[in-house]
């Protein structure tokens, strides 16, 4: 970023001539309205041009010794930090090939000696004018940048934020750890990048996508919120019809999700992929899922991905009615389930990175702590059901 403007200040004109008696007479031309400084050669004028004083605007001769104005100024606009100084050829050289040279070199002005002192001050001034209003511009543009880039950060907080709220909401209501959601995630995330090697996902599976896979898979289960604890925490096998309530958390996290879209007022990308995976994760890929019986590509991808992920998961973990699967043994209901609840190039993804799985579950691995909490919590809770019962007979 430039320096901001300082109006209480001079600005600074570097004169740069070989010639003795040129240097003393531009000086004195300039020294009322602008600080000074002089070079009589090429080389300390690119040492006080990139000094961490640079001056606003360099008057340079053309014809010098060793170094021309032509190679000043052309390695002054070669350098980051010199490139934005105007110059203003001042040479005995009046040729137009000269001025045009000088031109497409980067000067911003051309004027050839001998001079005439009201032309050249109006000249300097006007271009000391245009760099203030243009440094002024680039100033303020990178500050809306670095804003917008802030406002930015924010918001991807905000909503990452209340991903974690929303999910954790329903992982209280559910026997399932958090790290249930941190695993499922990743093997998400994890099946979308091996997917995408393949030509025919690639256009689809983009980074962006991906990202946004990622922080609406802790959402899948937001609908269990709506499932009363009898059913929810319910240790053993739920009877036909408290299935059929639990079948209901898909829509009820649908409809949750677009409730929240209506408060926004507007479509956002997470929340569209997080509705999907919520509404459509229980669906099979032969059919036989619910709540809408989808079969094949009908399926949204992020619910056929999600659908594996969160199957996987529950069988290779602990819960306080069922130990847990190894990893052979999942792997074997993931393949027979291929075609039929799975889609085949989701289950060959999976195949293909099932080490990437176990080092997922290994590092989001639920602890002793984890389950015994989890015992706690179901134990209270099938008290507090069972004293409401017993309050009811009454």
């Amino acid at each position: 970023m430039t320096q901001a403007l300082d109006f209480t200040s001079k600005p600074t004109v570097l004169v740069v001539d070989d010639l003795p008696d040129n240097l003393t007479l531009m000086s004195k031309l300039l020294k009322d309205e602008y600080k000074v400084k002089v070079a009589n050669h090429g080389e300390k004028a690119l040492k006080i041009a990139l000094s961490d004083h640079p001056p606003d605007l360099i008057l340079l001769d053309i014809m010098m010794p060793d170094m021309d104005g032509y190679e000043v100024c052309s390695r002054l606009k070669a350098n980051p930090a010199s490139w934005n100084i105007p110059i203003i050829f001042l040479t005995a050289k009046a040729e137009v090939e000269d001025e045009r040279r000088g031109l497409e070199l980067g000067a911003v002005d051309y004027i050839t000696k001998p001079i005439s002192p009201p032309i050249v001050l109006a000249r300097v001034a006007a271009h000391l004018q245009l760099k203030a209003s243009a440094d002024f511009l680039r100033d303020k543009a990178a500050f809306l940048e670095s804003e917008v880039a802030k406002r930015t950060r924010e918001l991807q907080a905000i909503q990452d934020v209340t991903i974690l709220v929303m999910a954790s909401l329903a992982e209280t209501r559910d026997n399932e750890t958090g790290n249930h959601i941190r695993r499922t995630q990743h093997y998400v995330r994890a099946l979308a990048q091996h997917l995408r090697s393949h030509p025919f996902w690639a256009v689809r599976l983009t980074d962006a996508y991906i990202d946004t896979l990622y922080k609406s898979a802790p959402l899948h289960d937001i609908g269990k919120v709506g499932i009363p604890d009898r059913i929810l925490l319910k240790p053993g096998r739920l009877t036909t019809e408290e299935f059929e309530v639990m079948k209901t958390h898909p829509a009820l996290g649908r409809d949750a999700i677009e409730h929240a879209e209506k408060q926004l007022g507007m479509t956002v990308d997470f929340l569209a992929c997080a509705k999907e995976i919520a509404y459509s994760h229980q669906e099979k890929w032969d059919g036989s899922g619910y709540p809408e019986g989808l079969a094949g590509t009908d399926i949204p991808l992020s619910a056929r991905l999600m659908a594996l992920a969160d199957v996987y998961d529950a069988l290779i973990s602990r819960r306080v009615y069922k130990a847990p699967m190894s990893h052979a043994a999942a792997t074997e209901i993931i393949l027979a389930g291929l075609g039929s609840h799975f889609d085949p190039d989701v289950v060959d993804a999976f195949l293909a990175i099932q080490d990437e799985f176990q080092s997922i579950a290994q590092r989001f691995a639920d602890s002793e702590q984890d389950r015994e909490r989890e015992l706690a919590r179901l134990e209270a809770e099938t008290a507090e059901n069972i004293e409401l019962g017993d309050a009811a007979k009454e």
